[in-house]
């Protein structure tokens, strides 16, 4: 085993080289750096602005009523029982009743509509939405980062431009300066995000409980002889089946779910105008925000409390943000608009006119309020709209979990991109199972709507606080924005949900810990992998091999084994330490190198083509090789035998095009090149292994080429051998206690239970070859 040493790496900017964005002649004078990272975020899929034509829109549009609003949709079911625990007091109806109507209303039109539709929907990074979305930005723009992924290059792209002085660039760069510089900002800034993204995960465990057991209740109305224990049963079974359905994927769930969604926001609608109209007209003075006034003025602390009920109206809210990678902005604010938003309305100020009336129905206001003869269609409908309800956050839940594994802080799982359209639709299993579980635990063990509203109050509020925060951040730093309209909004939209965010605390022992603890739980697990990736990556970067050394190495072995070896490794360049302790331990090495690195890309997909990045490494005797398998989040890695023939396929043409290349002929003389030059490939030419292109080359070129390639091809059909690197990370010696059981228990485990960069590959175990080696961190 191969013992290396570590810093003792502490939660401190490990960004490597980071710059200022450079214009014009100035970037001449940034430090050399490997430009393979360059050159990999220069592909075609990177286009931040694909072309939807109003037909895809309307259909994102239809397929978000399934997926995005269900959840939102159903809180008319428990809106007002959980607003009124207690009843509402028979001395003070229409002021209660029309207060609490008059929060509903301004709730539901400044948060979803005004905050959410009109402004955060446009803080989207390339079209991907959700806490860790904000966070990305941020760091684009800014030295802020904490997960080192950073590179120089990255700011040389288009999207980083010079800004023209002005007072709010002045502000920016007052903002960017303080982030900068205060590592405790730094630290701060990255849990909010970790925060954000455990509150959506578990809203996605909470939302598909309170729904669907909300729903089923109902069928007490009319069968009051049924027990809450069938009604817990029934739940459950519902629950399984909902979840057994996302391996479908959010495009076939969405065209499934969104007819009956439709059915039911036209149901709520249509039934919300009847109870107006046979009940209390007047019922539209709610719209007077006087009446709000007068409601605490007379309830006081009561009106205080059921704020923790008011706020489940707008349950959901963020899945419009979080699921934005699955559809667009402009299917999410026409489906919201046109459809969602006026529906809502009429269906809690139908159910308000109601209880004037009848104010001792509070309990069970949805279903009190229906027409008998509607009622048993409206039931089934109900049942329908609860089960899709969970979709939201269920989705929202895969999306923001993607993302966070994309940025190292969330443990490798199963990605599968279910649609070949939209390249935001994810799927994975182990996290859909798990939120299962707990989901049937929680309905199992609550059994009422009213403690588990308790603590998705909480989950709502939170998310909601970190998206104004890190909205805020972005005003000032990135759209410019006016100090006054950034205080005007933190004002306004922070103050209401603070208000929201006190009420729901006071809940805490009645089921708000909950949450509380889910929030705990993902939240070591995230940053336990973080700090552990971090600490790795930073080893491997401090111990990667030298060129120079590594054609000594290669120079005094005796042995070169026929065949082709890939070393597979996460480093984009350099040679991995898994290279050194592996022929350190067996002085022999197969004929052909590769150096594979698979990377992901923020973008759709990355075609064929642009796929493979080659690089030689020191000189041509030495037939090494350095490549950048390069993949967006849409993109599946091929099956392992295709993978090789394309793998083969373009280093074939790119040993040609290497020769004719006008750099190449200036440099052909010179045997000590260690970087050749990178050339993009056209599939479309590409010829056999076999063939040799003579084209325009000397007599000394065209038999290099042609001796070169004869020996790849030979080394082929020797065999192929994957070499990859099993490290076992432990604490160094001179780290404290804590320290040591967060890297070499905590983080191991994770390690060892969850998948590897390159199980992706489906690599054959007769063709693996796994390098054991210490990392001491």
């Amino acid at each position: 085993m191969e013992k290396g040493t570590g810093n003792g790496l502490e939660m401190h900017d490990i960004s490597v080289g980071q710059e200022e964005p450079l214009n014009g002649t100035d970037r001449i004078s940034m430090k050399r750096v490997d430009s393979m990272e360059l050159e990999c975020n220069h592909v075609k899929g990177m286009e931040p602005h694909k072309v939807i034509t109003t037909a895809m829109t309307l259909k994102l549009a239809f397929q978000t009523i399934g997926v995005v609003y269900g959840d939102v949709g159903t809180s008319p079911l428990y809106v007002f029982s959980s607003t009124f625990p207690n009843g509402i007091n028979p001395d003070h109806v229409h002021k209660d009743v029309l207060g609490s109507l008059s929060l509903i209303i301004y709730t539901l039109t400044l948060i979803p509509l005004i905050k959410y539709v009109l402004i955060v929907l446009r803080a989207n990074d390339r079209g991907e939405g959700g806490t860790f979305a904000l966070y990305s930005l941020i760091c684009r723009y800014a030295k802020v980062s904490l997960i080192p992924n950073q590179n120089p290059e990255d700011r040389m792209l288009s999207g980083y431009q010079i800004d023209l002085p002005s007072k709010a660039l002045k502000n920016s760069s007052r903002l960017k300066e303080l982030l900068e510089k205060s590592q405790i900002a730094k630290r701060l800034l990255l849990l909010v995000a970790l925060l954000g993204t455990c509150m959506v995960i578990g809203d996605g465990v909470l939302t598909p409980a309170i729904s669907v057991l909300s729903a089923v209740e109902g069928i007490k109305v009319q069968a009051t002889h049924l027990s809450q224990n069938v009604i817990v049963i029934i739940s459950v079974i519902i629950l399984v089946l909902l979840f057994s359905l996302q391996r479908l994927g959010t495009d076939r769930v969405g065209i499934l779910f969104a007819p009956c969604v439709l059915v039911w926001f036209l149901f709520i609608g249509i039934i919300g105008i009847y109870n107006i109209f046979h009940h209390d007209a007047g019922i539209f003075r709610a719209f007077n925000p006087k009446y709000m006034y007068l409601y605490f003025k007379v309830e006081k602390k009561e009106a205080w409390k059921s704020l923790g009920g008011v706020v489940l109206c707008i349950t959901g809210t963020e899945a419009m943000f979080a699921d934005l990678g699955h559809f667009s902005v402009k299917a999410i604010q026409i489906a919201f608009t046109s459809l969602v938003y006026p529906c809502l309305l009429l269906a809690y100020i139908g159910q308000a006119a109601y209880l004037l009336k009848h104010p001792e129905h509070v309990d069970e206001a949805f279903y009190k309020s229906i027409p008998s003869p509607v009622y048993w269609p409206q039931f089934v409908i109900a049942i329908i709209a609860a089960i899709i309800a969970s979709q939201a956050m269920i989705s929202a839940t895969f999306s923001i979990i993607k993302q966070s594994m994309a940025l190292g802080c969330f443990p490798r799982v199963k990605i599968i991109h279910t649609s070949t359209k939209h390249a935001g639709q994810v799927y994975i299993p182990e996290m859909n199972w798990l939120l299962m579980v707990i989901c049937v635990l929680i309905t199992v063990a609550f059994r009422n709507t009213n403690q588990i509203g308790n603590a998705y109050g909480i989950c709502v509020v939170a998310v909601m606080l970190v998206t104004t925060s890190l909205l805020g951040i972005i005003f000032i730093l990135i759209w410019k924005t006016q100090i006054l309209i950034v205080l005007a909004f933190l004002l306004v939209f922070g103050s209401v949900e603070l208000l929201y965010l006190t009420s729901v605390l006071e809940k805490f022992t009645k089921g708000g810990w909950l949450p509380l603890c889910f929030a705990g739980v993902f939240l070591s697990v995230m940053v336990t992998w973080y700090y552990g990736s971090a600490g790795k990556y930073h080893y491997d970067v401090e111990n990667k091999v030298s060129p120079d050394s590594f054609k000594d190495r290669v120079d005094k072995l005796t042995v070169r084994l026929p065949g082709v070896g890939l070393i597979c490794t996460e480093l984009a360049q350099g040679i991995p330490a898994t290279f050194s302790h592996f022929i350190n331990s067996v002085p022999a090495i197969q004929s052909v190198l590769i150096f594979i690195c698979v990377k992901h890309l923020p973008v759709n997909n990355v075609l064929e083509e642009e796929r493979f990045l080659f690089r030689r490494v020191s000189t041509r005797e030495c037939r090494t090789f350095r490549c950048v398998a390069r993949y967006g989040y849409r993109d599946r890695l091929e099956h392992n035998q295709m993978f090789e023939e394309l793998l083969f396929k373009f280093l074939v043409q790119f040993i040609e095009s290497e020769a004719t290349d006008s750099d190449q002929q200036s440099n052909c003389t010179n045997s000590q090149s260690i970087e050749s030059t990178v050339i993009h490939i056209d599939e479309n030419k590409i010829p056999p292994l076999h063939q040799i292109s003579n084209g325009q080359k000397n007599c000394d070129e065209a038999f290099n080429v042609e001796d070169e390639l004869e020996f790849l091809e030979k080394a082929k059909k020797e065999g192929v051998i994957y070499i990859v690197g099993d490290s076992d990370v432990k604490a160094s010696t001179e780290s404290s206690l804590p320290r040591k059981f967060l890297i070499n228990y905590a983080f191991n485990f994770l390690h060892t239970n969850f998948r590897e960069s390159v199980d992706a590959l489906d690599i054959p175990y007769t063709k693996l070859l796994k390098v054991g080696m210490i990392e001491y961190i």
